[in-house]
């Protein structure tokens, strides 16, 4: 599988590390995880209203 590197605001890429460390996994796979579970949610929706509710909801779009 290849890989994509993805630029993160140094605080959140810290505060993920710091994170990553207690659980016991590498910043990448941490990343994949939140990720792979967040995506999820959305895939789930039915149409393009319920992922824009959903975004809303999570404080994602206004």
């Amino acid at each position: 599988m290849s890989k994509t590197t993805v630029k993160l605001n140094p605080d959140l890429c810290r505060r993920a590390l710091r994170i990553a460390e207690h659980a016991g996994c590498s910043l990448d796979e941490f990343i994949e995880q939140v990720l792979e579970k967040e995506l999820a949610h959305f895939e789930e929706s039915d149409s393009k209203q319920d992922v824009i509710k959903k975004l809303k909801m999570l404080g994602y779009l206004e």
